[in-house]
């Protein structure tokens, strides 16, 4: 992932022109008496959807969002939607294991992976400092075989220890309980990756970054590729590519905000 974090700013015109009547003199002279008051915030737009049904969902302009509150004893959950690349979710989940919740973002691709010249992705997102939790890509293939999952930032650790891991096939018998990646220090896309292999009724190749990151551009193109190189899967159909945060815990409630989400595809 190249670091890539996005800022903007506006500024305000100046004020241009004279006060040609008594009427305008005193709007300007009220203007500027008015300047170094207090001034009201702007609100900030309504969603243009939300929910917080478990698996409320919503489509516009090729992208699709759901809620994907799925796991065992989640706690409330809300999802809101305010353009084709901007969401956030609001979560409130218990300080137990195992994960309750994917709110995400996806968009279909529907080809194979020899006929993709180009897919990459864009991220840059906000969220909490503690909890359990990672953002990651969730990319199946349309059989629903193969699931690969692309971590870019999380509450656990590199090396498959900590409060969130990946699925994997292998876990330490110590008190860390650390999963054990297949493949270490891997370098595809300008990233270095820890890799895990695990089976959650499919295959499912999980792939965590050794930094973490908040924004940045993925190269999926470059993964897919590397891991058809390893023989775990050949030319597959690439499906739907989905990006948002498996929520473990999240007490007190929790904002998570996704700001800006782009898939390229060519």
């Amino acid at each position: 992932m190249d670091s890539n974090r996005i800022n903007g700013a506006g500024l305000p015109e100046s004020p241009t022109g004279y006060a040609h009547s008594q009427e305008h003199h005193e709007l300007f002279r009220q203007a500027v008496n008015d300047v170094g008051r207090p001034v009201a915030a702007v609100p900030a737009k309504p969603p243009i959807w939300s929910s917080s049904a478990p698996y409320g969902n919503f489509a516009r302009d090729g992208y699709s969002w759901n809620n994907d509150v799925w796991g065992s004893g989640a706690g409330p959950q809300t999802i809101s939607v305010y353009g084709a690349n901007r969401w956030s979710v609001w979560s409130n989940q218990p300080r137990t294991g195992g994960i309750k919740s994917y709110p995400h973002e996806a968009v279909h691709i529907g080809k194979p992976l020899s006929a993709i010249n180009t897919l990459s992705s864009t991220f840059n997102q906000d969220v909490p400092k503690s909890g359990a939790w990672d953002t990651a890509y969730d990319i199946w293939d349309s059989s629903n075989q193969h699931e690969i999952m692309i971590w870019t930032n999380y509450t656990g650790n590199s090396d498959g220890s900590g409060n969130v891991k990946p699925i994997s096939y292998h876990y330490r018998q110590d008190p860390s309980g650390a999963a054990i990646p297949v493949y270490t220090n891997v370098e595809v896309g300008g990233t270095t990756w820890n890799v895990f292999e695990g089976n959650n009724g499919h295959n499912v190749i999980s792939l965590v970054p050794t930094s973490k990151s908040n924004s940045g551009t993925v190269d999926i193109k470059g993964i897919l590729e590397w891991i058809k190189s390893k023989g775990y899967f050949g030319d597959i159909n690439v499906g739907s590519v989905q990006y948002g945060v498996e929520i473990t815990s999240s007490p007190g409630g929790m904002d998570f905000k996704f700001n800006n989400w782009t898939v390229t595809s060519k």
